[in-house]
């Protein structure tokens, strides 16, 4: 069955809108990477709150593409909301000086993550704002997040979305034809595609997640076990962190 994407913008702006009424907050701060996921959120944002209550943070390194940063100014433009630009690299470079530190891709990717979701933070904490969060139904499910850094926020609006329904949803908007056809990447080293790390597409990783949990999370074919692994190796990113608080 078709999304009906009017009751679904619908649904989203209202829950924006209460979380900004009752947290008595003066706006909401969002990183902008460029791609589809965040223009979504920021688009969402603005509708439902006004765009002059709506900052958006470009927060490049070394490695960003160039592209992502002209289509995260174009997108900020078309919604007329303000936005900022800061490279991370700085603090980069502070994290390399400190005494045995390890440099990889995996290592250094948390670590930008981190700092990124810290920028926001910091501005959000000075700002009064509410952090928006970037994540995909698709991606909380597979834990592929940096815990604490891009799966952090106040309020998650897209976050009961698959990523195939962020696509859908976001041809209903005015957003650029650059984001909408680029290859979903998380921008963490240089040339890294989402798919091509995962090893599937997202039709294919969506419509196995769908499958499983139809079928009380029991995989029928190698895809499926693919998709159940990734969902059980990452459960503890959907967690509370285990404590013995409720137990003394």
């Amino acid at each position: 069955m078709e999304m009906d994407s009017g009751c679904a913008l619908g649904r989203i702006e209202q829950l924006i809108r209460h979380a900004y009424w009752s947290s008595g907050s003066s706006g909401i701060v969002i990183g902008l990477s460029g791609g589809i996921d965040s223009a979504v959120a920021a688009t969402m944002c603005c509708r439902a709150v006004g765009r002059e209550r709506v900052l958006a943070l470009v927060l490049p390194s070394s490695i960003t593409n160039t592209e992502d940063i002209s289509d995260a100014e174009e997108i900020c433009s078309l919604l007329g909301i303000n936005f900022r630009i800061f490279s991370i690299d700085p603090i980069l470079d502070a994290f390399r000086g400190l005494p045995g530190f390890s440099e990889t891709p995996y290592l250094l990717g948390n670590i930008m993550a981190r700092v990124r979701m810290a920028l926001i933070y910091y501005h959000a904490n000075r700002e009064n704002r509410l952090v928006c969060g970037t994540s995909n139904r698709t991606e909380y499910l597979l834990g592929y997040c940096t815990k604490f850094g891009d799966n952090a926020a106040d309020i998650q609006p897209i976050l009961h979305l698959y990523k195939t329904e962020i696509f859908e949803l976001a041809k209903t908007l005015d957003l650029p034809a650059s984001v909408l056809e680029k290859a979903p990447s998380a921008g963490l080293w240089e040339g890294q595609r989402d798919e091509e790390e995962i090893g599937l597409t997202y039709p294919e990783i969506d419509a196995a997640l769908k499958a499983l949990a139809a079928s009380d999370w029991k995989s029928r074919n190698e895809v499926e076990e693919i998709v159940l692994r990734m969902v059980k190796k990452s459960e503890h990113k959907r967690l509370h962190p285990p404590s013995l608080i409720g137990l003394d």
